[in-house]
């Protein structure tokens, strides 16, 4: 254990007339689990185990204030409705956390799809998220919105939440109202800049009289737009002096837009990275001020507390990963924190899909009722064959049950396809998984035997009981002429260091792992952040040949990919920043172009119009995917009760469905 005496993050702090037991809050997330609007079972057992694990305080939302909301998202636009949140609020309460609830409209960020009704927005301009046309708000729609976010704030009351939460950030209608990209008005409520603030200070004003004047109000507020002639972190801290006239006791700062082209919560965002947005509003205001997005160490929010940036850290996904984060800083439990990684497996890239929220990481997020993990009252000696995260997992979960456990794994390491994930410029957030299975391992005592193939004859010797099969994958060979040649390698072999790559590289494959491998190859050369920084600050070279110097390399790299689109396969929240990235770095991109033939110094390539093509290439770079290594597995059930396959082994597929499975397998037995 760590000593965490001192602490200003388990300090607490009071917003408004509300005493919060400490600095770490769950800011509001959309999770899907709500058909009808309607607070579930599921959601009350969500954020059960976020209270209990010692959040300061947890906000509940998005929560719809009209029809026009996303799937499956709770609401507030009626009475009926507060029963539910009533029951919520009780559980949360109970354990000594505060409960918000944050009110949201989305503008032109809605979907008819989803609602049956067109979107409304400050102005007839087509969503820069969905590509819909909105209708333009009359002055009576407009008042219909303040008066439904009122009127949900007075339920919100009688719900019995401690404090009030307003969206104005994300692209969301307030943004909406305070952008000049989206608000062409020419009443009052468009224009200059106090005119396009004029709504969100409405709404905050029509919010204040509903709650009375001593009732605690945060707003959610974007830090920049991060959007092309919209607006910055000092129109933000401007708008954030009028909402605090108004009457906010609390602003909750985040980066920018859905629509934005800058990546905002994905694992390529360094940690903290836009820290300094609520640092801009801090020193514009003087009430408290909300730190978030990718932060999940404790002590990264830390040093941001007293360095004075910010006055609480938001933590959503870190909370999401781990629910128990805080009582395990209170315990000074750090090596045991399972932190988010930011990859969005589960969480953002199901909602786009209309789907609910869970977690790679966290196998029981959005199932803790039915996930909850029991001892055994049969110890089985369990043999678990394969250390990649299918096999890591379900080691943890049968030790947590109480069997002994032994995983043999016939590398030098663990973490299978996890640290090749890794090695990817902005994918190093796979080290920390890693990181926490090893630990759990070894804190469970798990037998764990590296460079140990396992075998039939050694199977039989150890005598498992139970076993679970997660021997991964290899990679697939296409059936290519030329595909044995000394310059052609196979894609785990390059970040593993076990090849030289000549100048001109060709990867063939533009599926998830040719287009992080084209990435990974073409940072090769490239400068690292602390000689961008030293180079910048003493103005050694132009800002444009800054730029080219951290993005161009000294490889050129081709990406070959049959189908009509790279990145199938890749998570949506993802795809679009690694494609970006991509070009950034001078990839070439040629979709709906098959290989033909590898020959030497080449590859011979046919187009889907029937033109064909020699490309050189002084190294081939082979990532059509995998095939399951599975074969051992077919002779163990033939000799033992109990063998389970799971993960890659089963199907190659991506490491949410891995972890999930390792979850359920070492719950089984």
């Amino acid at each position: 254990m760590v000593n965490n005496k001192g602490l200003k993050l388990l300090e607490p702090i009071t917003v408004g007339n509300l005493e919060i037991r400490n600095r770490i809050i769950m800011p509001a997330m959309h999770l899907g689990y709500c058909p009808d609007g309607l607070v579930t079972d599921q959601m009350i057992g969500f954020y059960r185990e976020r209270a209990r694990g010692g959040a300061g305080l947890i906000i509940v939302g998005g929560c719809s204030i009209d029809r026009h909301a996303y799937l499956n998202m709770v609401s507030l636009r009626g009475d009926e409705f507060i029963p539910g949140h009533h029951r919520l609020v009780k559980v949360i309460k109970e354990v000594g956390a505060a409960a918000a609830v944050q009110l949201f409209q989305p503008g032109c960020y809605a979907s008819s799809k989803d609602t049956g009704i067109q979107p409304i927005a400050p102005s007839a301009v087509a969503s820069g998220l969905t590509g819909e046309m909105p209708r333009e708000m009359t002055e009576e729609d407009i008042q219909e919105v303040i008066t439904g976010f009122a009127a949900a704030a007075s339920r919100a009351v009688g719900a019995g939440y401690d404090m009030i939460e307003i969206i104005a950030s994300a692209g969301y209608l307030i943004s909406q109202f305070l952008s000049p990209v989206t608000n062409k008005r020419t009443d009052s409520y468009g224009g200059d800049f106090d005119n396009r603030a004029r709504f969100g200070e409405e709404v905050l004003g029509a919010v204040r009289r509903a709650v009375g004047e001593r009732y605690p109000i945060m707003v959610r507020l974007g830090g920049s737009d991060f959007v092309p002639g919209g607006n910055t972190n000092l129109e933000m801290a401007r708008f954030a002096r009028k909402l605090r006239r108004a009457g906010a006791d609390a602003f909750n700062v985040t980066g920018g837009w859905h629509q934005s082209r800058i990546p905002q919560i994905t694992m390529d965002v360094p940690q903290g990275a836009y820290v300094y947005l609520a640092q801009g509003i801090k020193q514009a205001v003087d009430v408290p001020v909300v730190a978030s997005n990718r932060i999940n160490d404790p002590w990264l929010a830390e040093q941001i507390l007293r360095e004075g940036k910010a006055d609480l850290i938001g933590m959503a996904r870190g909370l999401l990963a781990d629910p128990d984060l805080p009582q395990k800083v209170m315990e000074g439990r750090f090596d045991e924190i399972r932190k988010c990684i930011g990859c969005n497996q589960g969480c953002l890239d199901q909602i786009f899909r209309g789907k609910s929220c869970h977690c790679l990481v966290n196998v029981q997020a959005g199932r803790e009722d039915d996930t909850r993990i029991r001892p055994v009252e049969n110890r089985k000696k369990v043999l678990i064959i394969g250390g990649g995260p299918a096999g890591m997992e379900a080691a943890r979960v049968a030790a947590l049950r109480g069997h002994r456990v032994s995983l043999w794994e016939k590398s030098g390491t663990l973490g299978g396809q996890l640290r090749l994930a890794a090695a990817v410029p902005g994918r190093k957030g796979f080290i920390d998984l890693i990181r926490y299975l090893e630990n759990s391992l070894q804190r469970l005592e798990v037998d764990i035997r590296l460079q140990t193939e396992a075998t039939l004859e050694r199977v039989r010797d150890f005598a498992p009981q139970s076993i679970i099969a997660a021997s991964g994958a290899a990679p697939a060979v296409p059936a290519i002429t030329g595909i044995e040649l000394n310059h052609v390698v196979n894609a785990w072999e390059v970040p593993e260091g076990k090849v030289e790559l000549g100048r001109r590289v060709v990867v063939v494959g533009g599926g998830p792992t040719g287009c992080e491998l084209a990435l990974y190859i073409s940072a090769i050369g490239t400068l690292d952040s602390e000689i961008v920084k030293f180079l910048l600050v003493n103005e050694a070279e132009t800002v444009e040949r800054i730029k080219e110097l951290a993005t161009r390399g000294v490889k050129e790299v081709t990406l070959l990919e049959q189908e009509r689109t790279a990145g199938k396969g890749i998570g949506s929240s993802t795809r679009w920043i690694i494609l970006q990235e991509l070009r950034r770095r001078g990839v070439q991109i040629r979709t709906s172009t098959r290989v033909s033939a590898i020959e030497p110094g080449g590859v011979l390539v046919e187009t889907s119009d029937g033109h064909q093509e020699r490309i050189p290439a002084d190294t081939v770079v082979v990532a059509v995917g995998s095939r399951s290594e599975n074969s051992l597995y077919e002779q163990l059930k033939l000799e033992f009760p109990e063998v389970y396959l799971i993960g890659d082994a089963k199907t190659p597929r991506q490491a949410v469905e891995a972890m999930k499975e390792g979850f359920e397998a070492g719950s089984m037995i």
